[in-house]
């Protein structure tokens, strides 16, 4: 099976909480279930879940600190991932550059079919 990087992180991303425990970690990680379940509506145990998830996609790690479990981003999916964006839109950009230098060639009023 091909690993698909781009791919983990976007079916991670695709959950609003996974989305905001991302946020919350980005904003003032790392930090423990219970701190962010205080910040997010959902109980600590829902919280080790997506982060099961985001751990998965390689967007993040635990880390055991004595009697607690601190979460973290990391980066190198996310990277990844961006570098996957930039090279689609670097290709739709090359079309889209292609299709309207075909439209500025086809000559004003013109329909562009063939008389028979």
């Amino acid at each position: 099976m091909t690993r698909d990087p781009a791919g983990a992180v976007f079916a991670a991303l695709a959950d609003p909480t996974r989305r905001r425990v991302v946020h919350e970690l980005s904003k003032d990680g790392p930090l423990t279930a219970t701190e962010l379940a205080r910040r997010i509506p959902v109980s600590r145990q829902a919280i080790a879940k997506h982060f099961d998830a985001l751990e998965e996609a390689d967007l993040a790690t635990a880390t055991r600190v004595g009697r607690e479990t601190r979460y973290e981003l990391r980066t190198r999916a996310f990277a990844e991932a961006e570098t996957w964006m930039h090279a689609i839109g670097a290709m739709w950009d090359q079309r889209l550059a292609a299709f309207k230098e075909f439209v500025e060639s086809v000559p004003s009023g013109s329909t562009g079919r063939r008389k028979r």
